[in-house]
């Protein structure tokens, strides 16, 4: 999928692409009991905010970030200036070779589903190895119309249920999950609310479409923000 270049110009402008915190990650690594010399991918990383996390919390590990978009890892690269255990580089996360003891994933497994994705996902692993992952999730069955309407470019969106079930379809188990609400997501429409407002100005109407269909999705968060979540998985293969 291309994506339009004022999407690219707008999004490599945010320190993320998605709801998440660097807390996220170093509940996932606590859980999961993680540390010395790993070898770990962060998988569809954006400009990189979760590989700087995963470097410092790992800093014996080798992170390597990858992502589909040279507009991401370019913008993400001064980050890692400091950092001489992390790396970004342009792949299709569809095709990691590994062997990796962590692939993390935050909020990029729907663009190849997350069944598929984690089957893709099993033979870049090392043995051990486990996988850590967000995806959008449905609270309940009666959801009020705002989440509805803000999930609605993504018909198939599982419960909380239907994930696990996906998850266990891919011959992986469950270890531990964690709802993102709220905070990540108020982070996260913080700065996409800034890099709106300082395009606003000198945009053209291409880069005013996009504006405005994120300010858009920005204001239906806003309507229901105690219910729309993502959910971060920590799965293994059985």
């Amino acid at each position: 999928m291309e994506l339009p270049p004022e999407f690219l110009t707008l999004y490599s402008r945010l320190d993320r692409q998605g709801p998440g915190t660097p807390e996220d990650v170093l509940w996932a690594l606590g859980r999961l009991g993680l540390s010395g010399e790993l070898r770990v991918c962060d998988a569809g990383c954006g400009t990189g905010a979760d590989t700087v996390t995963l470097a410092r919390a790992l800093p014996e590990a080798q992170v390597a970030g990858v992502d589909a978009v040279p507009a991401f890892i370019e913008a993400g690269q001064a980050r890692l200036a400091d950092l001489p255990n992390a790396s970004l580089q342009v792949g299709d996360m569809a095709e990691l070779e590994g062997p990796y003891d962590l692939i993390w994933s935050a909020g990029a497994i729907y663009f190849l589903g997350v069944t598929e994705g984690l089957q893709a996902w099993r033979g870049a692993l090392a043995p051990g190895g486990v996988v850590a992952f967000s995806q959008g999730v449905f609270l309940g069955d009666d959801e009020p119309q705002a989440v509805r309407d803000f999930w609605i470019a993504e018909p198939a969106l599982p419960d909380r249920e239907g994930l696990r079930a996906q998850v266990a379809e891919a011959g992986f188990e469950v270890l531990d999950t964690r709802l993102l609400i709220g905070a990540p997501w108020q982070a996260y429409y913080e700065g996409l609310t800034r890099e709106i407002a300082a395009l606003r100005d000198d945009a053209t109407p291409a880069m005013t479409a996009v504006l405005d269909a994120c300010a858009q999705e920005v204001a239906l968060w806003q309507q229901a923000p105690e219910r729309i979540a993502y959910e971060l998985v920590l799965a293994r293969p059985d």
